[in-house]
C-alpha cells in the first residue's frame, strides 16, 4: 500500500442560506480531487437555491430549522455521522453555536465580503456590507477568509484579497468585484488549509 492510499480524504460540508453560487463554485473546483470531497450542502432555508445546486451536482443536502441548529446537537451528530473534517460557510447567515465551534476548532471557515475588521458583525452580510463600503467612501474592499469562533466575524483571518472601489462605484458594482474575488480565491484558501 502506498502513502497516497493511506492518506485520508478531507470531507467537507458547506453551509449556505441562499443561492449557493459559492458552494457550487467550490464543489466544481474540487470535483476531480483525490484529497477533498465536498459531500454535503446544509441549509436553514427550505427555499434556498443551493438545494437545486446540490441536486444538479449529486451532493447530499440537509434542511434544518434554526431551533435544531441552535438548541440541539442534531446537526453536530449528522456531521459526525458523515465523517466531516471541515465546515465551510458560504453565505450562511446564522451564528455558529458553541457546540460546533468547540467540536470543530479551527475547522470551520467563513468568507466575509469586506476587509475585516471593517464592516463585520451581526447584520453585515451581502448588500448591507457593500452599501456600507460605498457610503463610507472606502477606496478598497475585498474578501476576508477566516476561522469561525463563537462571535460574528471575530475569528483569525487566514487570507484577504483586495479590489479597488472607485468613487463612481455603486454597491452593485462593488458586489460584482467581490464575487469575482470569492470565486477565484475561496477554493484556493480551502485547498491551502488541507
Amino acid at each position: 500500500m502506498s502513502v497516497q492510499d493511506t492518506k485520508l480524504m478531507t470531507r467537507i460540508a458547506i453551509f449556505a442560506s441562499g443561492s449557493g453560487s459559492n458552494a457550487e463554485n467550490i464543489a466544481n473546483y474540487f470535483n476531480k480531487s483525490q484529497e477533498i470531497d465536498i459531500c454535503l450542502f446544509l441549509t436553514n432555508n427550505p427555499n434556498a437555491f443551493v438545494l437545486e445546486r446540490a441536486k444538479k451536482l449529486g451532493i447530499k443536502s440537509l434542511i434544518f430549522t434554526k431551533e435544531q441548529f441552535l438548541k440541539t446537537d442534531e446537526i453536530l451528530q449528522f456531521l459526525l455521522k458523515n465523517d466531516i473534517n471541515l465546515i465551510v460557510l458560504a453565505g450562511f447567515l446564522l451564528k455558529i453555536p458553541e457546540i460546533l465551534t468547540k467540536s470543530f476548532p479551527n475547522k470551520i471557515i467563513n468568507m466575509h465580503p469586506a476587509l475585516m475588521p471593517k464592516f463585520g458583525g451581526k447584520g453585515m452580510y451581502g448588500d448591507n456590507v457593500h452599501k456600507a463600503v460605498v457610503e463610507a467612501n472606502e477606496t478598497e474592499s475585498g474578501t476576508s477568509h477566516q476561522y469561525v469562533n463563537e462571535n460574528y466575524d471575530e475569528g483569525e483571518i487566514i487570507f484577504q484579497a483586495k479590489c479597488k472601489v472607485l468613487p463612481t462605484d455603486t454597491h452593485e458594482e462593488v458586489a460584482a468585484k467581490i464575487h469575482e474575488l470569492e470565486y477565484e480565491h475561496f477554493p484556493k484558501v480551502i485547498s491551502s488549509l488541507i
